[in-house]
Order: C-alpha cells, then structure tokens, then sequence
C-alpha cells in the first residue's frame, strides 16, 4: 500500500469556501498536490490589507520590546544576584521535561497538537541554551554551558522543530465531485 500524498495543514484548515456541498453519494478521497504554496494566499481569499488590528498590535509589541531591550541593554548592571536562582533554573528544567513528554505522548497517539508543544519545547530549549551560556562563568562553567548547548540543548531543539514543521503536514481528506 503506497502512502497518500500531503497536504499542506494550513491550507486544509482554511475558511471553508469551495463552492457548493457535495452531492449525496459523493467519496472522499486524499487531496492531490493542488494546495497553494505554504504561506500564500490566492487572490482569491486575499484580503485587502494584509494586516487587521490582531497582526498590528503584534507587530507593534515586538517593536515596543526590541526598543525596551535596548534600555536594558544600556541601564542594567553587567553582574547581579538573584533569589530563588536555583528554582528559576529548576523550573525551566521542569519545563522542558513536561514538554518532552506531553510532545512524545501526543505524537505516540497522532494527534496534531504535538506541533504546539514541540515548538514550545524546542523554544524553550534555545532559551535554556541562551542563558546557560550568558550566565556562566569564565573557564569551565563556560565549557560545560558550551558543551551542554552544542551537544544537548541546540540539537534537542532542533528534533522538536522539525516534529513541529513535519507535523504541519498530514495527509488531508477532500470531497470528489
């Protein structure tokens, strides 16, 4: 038995607007390679303005917060002491974990959102890397917190974004006329 052919996810989750229902007696089939390019939409469908005010404030956000990181970049001390250290790395840590699991557990059963977890798992990796390496020390902690991004964290998180951009694509029913 061969395997079907994929649909993009994105495009068979779209606004529903394919004409007419099917008429009574009507198969299913599996979709063939006519979905629209990943990200694209046709004419068609496409809005006037790209953006409505969800999209905008988004954006607007990113720009607020790339402006706030440059404040702190400039005003914050380079060395500080922080309470509850070993909670905030304990709870990141036990982040992970749970994303592991809930990642392996939803794809054991095929359900979809293993995408969601995966990509917040492999988020949340990257960022453990990010400050590992920012907060250590010179000499061996730096070595140990090169060693555990480069041979665990980095590729960990690329594992759980490729079962998150795999996932996106599943082979998708559609109606034959």
């Amino acid at each position: 038995m061969t395997n079907p052919p994929m649909v993009d996810i994105r495009e068979a989750t779209k606004k529903f607007d394919n004409g007419p229902p099917a008429p009574a007696g009507a198969t299913l089939s599996v979709a063939s390679g006519n979905s629209a390019v990943a990200g694209r939409q046709s004419a068609r469908n496409r809005r006037r303005f790209p953006c409505r005010w969800p999209e905008l404030a988004l954006i607007g956000c990113g720009v607020a917060v790339l402006a706030w990181a440059f404040v702190l970049f400039v005003a914050l001390p380079s060395t500080t002491t922080a309470a509850h250290w070993s909670a905030a790395w304990a709870g990141l840590d036990v982040m992970e974990a749970l994303g592991f699991i809930a990642t392996g557990v939803l794809a054991a059963r095929g359900d979809l959102r293993r995408v969601l977890s995966a990509a917040a798992t492999s988020v949340l990796l990257l960022v453990d890397s990010w400050f590992d390496l920012m907060t250590a020390g010179p000499g061996r902690d730096f070595a140990v917190a090169l060693a555990m991004a480069c041979f665990g964290e980095l590729p960990l998180a690329v594992v759980c974004a490729v079962v998150a951009w795999r996932s996106l694509r599943v082979p998708t029913p559609t109606v034959d006329h």
